[in-house]
């Protein structure tokens, strides 16, 4: 339809009411989704004209701009001015709503819609399901949109702006688009937005279709270049065609935008995917209800024994801090203790070496050099258990200053929930509510948690002061109420006195109309007088009368004469809109006759574009097996 268009723009003219009434029907014709009923020429509904200028749709993403760049104005000198689009959909159809929203659910389901659906939800959906909606159908457009949080009801008709739809979806609707005014105008903007998404991916496969046989024909030629290298590489002499091959893979994979990282990537995936599916298999071989729950047993009796654990960590955290303290100082005295036998030993040795001894004192100083040996042995012995003690202290205070990280981070999350961090925050009141554990000593870190706590006490302080506050008030209006409904008991008995006096006057007002009743009676009597007056004054009036007839006749043939007028000129104004429908049904044949055309050439075209490609393949087959058979002969 884009070149019809484009030709209709930049052609002549010969009648702009013509043009102007076909591209009406046209544009009705589609944007009638879905087509339930074949167009009546008979009920073409011309608008009225309106004053002013109105943009008018033209594609699908876009408005349509004339050859100059500046947005065109349909008018039409038959009946003057410009106008707007009307929607000819009959969006007030109880039927036509029914199938618009079995199509809309077919869609949503085919596409594979997150959220649930059902035809009760279909037929008064609130404003965040219609939301939901559109960003899913959105996204088949654009996979990388996200609808925004704020301001929803501005966003959805602004972005149907944008991408052309051709009529006025008021921000007003989207507050309630589940009312019976408002959901037959929002799922027809939908309906637009899906056939939009159908006529993309109609086209996005044409295109995958195009590609793929360029592709095709590209790998043809890349195979004959290379059979045709290789062979005459092989009537060299040659049996073996590395480079070739590996080049002919590389233009393969360049051709076919092969990525071999992502192909890595896929097949470690394929396999771990496999090894789970097996595992799967496996499990369903056995009762995996059973090993669930008792799956599920062992998880609970795990968690007791962490709570209890975690009762117990803290009065442990303290013992453990005792004996690092204690042992640090006992390692201390050791090595302080060994340095001195390392010592001693030293300047024994330098005295056996300047001196001479006896048998006796060679023996006393084996027998000390053996027991200094057992002394350093236990030394030692003790030193790595304090060692290895020491390591374990280690370990297991890490894992508690991890836990207590953790728990920190859990009060920090907390805390910023509760809006008290930082100190900016609209609860914190100027409070510093943040630990740092690592940035101070125990005793300020006692002192930290000492004035947190006392913090957060008097904040709880506040908020039960503001909730007694609350509950003054409400017994406060609660007292107000009852004097409300004590003033309402006392106008009931005003009202009361009110229909008693509102009866008494009934009362009086039926004896007045008895009064009445007696004086008609009176006044026919003065009637009958006044009758016979006016039969005398009737006879003097026949003879004005006899003048107003004759007036009369001739206003009539005067109405005649206006009428007769009226009726030719009616008669023209149908000959003219029937001219006008003609026109318009021999344009919709003809361009619907050129279309047919067009499709017919198209599939002969490309049934004879396969017909060659089936026919070169074939060629290039039989090729082949010459060169094969060739080869195997040679």
């Amino acid at each position: 339809f884009s070149s019809v268009r484009l030709s209709r723009v930049k052609g002549s003219r010969p009648s702009e009411q013509s043009l102007r009434v076909q591209d009406s029907n046209r544009m009705s014709l589609m944007y009638t989704t879905p087509q339930s009923k074949q167009p009546s020429f008979g009920k073409l509904n011309i608008p009225k004209p309106q004053s002013g200028t109105s943009e008018r749709r033209t594609s699908f993403f876009g408005p349509r701009t004339s050859g100059v760049g500046m947005p065109r104005n349909s008018t039409m000198s038959g009946f003057g001015g410009t106008e707007k689009i009307k929607d000819a959909r009959p969006l007030h159809d109880k039927s036509y709503v029914q199938q618009c929203i079995r199509q809309l659910h077919e869609f949503l389901t085919e596409q594979g819609y997150p959220g649930t659906l059902s035809s009760k939800t279909l037929q008064s959906p609130s404003t965040k399901e219609f939301v939901k909606m559109f960003e899913f159908i959105y996204c088949q457009l654009d996979p990388t949109f996200e609808m925004p949080n704020s301001k929803v009801e501005e966003e959805v008709p602004a972005l149907f702006k944008t991408l052309g739809y051709p009529f006025v979806l008021s921000k007003c609707s989207m507050y309630s688009v589940g009312a019976p005014h408002t959901w037959p105008q929002a799922l027809g903007a939908l309906m637009w937005l899906i056939d939009n998404v159908k006529v993309r991916n109609d086209i996005k496969s044409s295109m995958d279709w195009t590609l793929d046989r360029y592709r095709l024909k590209q790998s043809s030629h890349l195979f004959l270049d290379y059979t045709a290298e290789t062979y005459s590489k092989f009537m060299q002499g040659d049996d073996t065609f590395e480079e070739e091959d590996e080049a002919f893979l590389v233009k393969l994979k360049k051709l076919y935008n092969v990525d071999e990282a992502l192909l890595a990537t896929m097949e470690e995936k394929h396999r771990i995917l496999t090894d789970e599916v097996e595992k799967l298999e496996k499990e369903s071989q056995t009762d995996r209800l059973m090993t669930k729950r008792m799956e599920k047993m062992k998880l609970q009796a795990d968690l007791k024994k962490l709570q209890s654990y975690r009762a117990s960590l803290d009065s442990f955290k303290d013992n453990l801090e005792k004996k690092d303290s204690e042992l640090n100082a006992e390692l201390e005295t050791s090595v302080s203790h060994l340095e001195t036998l390392k010592h001693e030993r030293n300047e024994l040795q330098h005295l056996l070496q300047n001196q001479k001894f006896t048998p006796a004192d060679v023996e006393r100083i084996n027998r000390e050099k053996r027991e200094l040996q057992q002394t350093i042995s236990s030394l030692t012995k003790s030193l790595e258990n304090a060692e290895q003690h020491k390591w374990n202290e280690e370990i297991a205070l890490a894992k508690v200053k991890e836990k207590a990280e953790l728990k920190l981070a859990e009060y920090h999350k907390l805390a910023r929930k509760l809006k008290l961090i930082p100190i900016s925050a609209e609860n914190a009141c100027g409070h510093d509510f943040e630990i740092r554990p690592f940035e101070c000593v125990a005793g300020s870190m006692v002192q930290c948690k000492t004035q947190i706590q006392m913090q957060l006490r008097k904040l709880v302080g506040d908020v039960e002061e503001e909730n007694s506050r609350l509950t003054n008030m409400k017994l406060s209006l609660e007292e107000s109420c009852e004097q409300v409904n004590s003033i309402i008991t006392d106008k009931t008995n005003d009202l009361k006195q009110l229909r008693e006096q509102i009866r008494k006057l009934d009362e009086r007002l039926e004896g007045e109309k008895q009064e009445l009743a007696r004086e008609e009676q009176e006044w026919a009597a003065e009637m009958e007088s006044v009758e016979n007056h006016r039969k005398l004054l009737e006879k003097k009036v026949n003879y004005g009368y006899d003048e107003s007839v004759q007036q009369l006749k001739a206003a009539q043939q005067q109405y005649h004469l206006v009428l007769q007028e009226t009726n030719e000129e009616r008669r023209t104004v149908a000959n003219n809109l029937a001219s006008v429908f003609t026109t318009a049904a021999n344009h919709l044949s003809i361009t619907e006759k050129c279309l047919e055309d067009l499709h017919s050439r198209v599939q002969r075209i490309c049934s004879k574009a396969v017909e060659e490609d089936e026919a070169a393949i074939h060629k290039l087959q039989e090729t082949l097996k010459d060169f094969m058979s060739k080869a195997k002969n040679v």
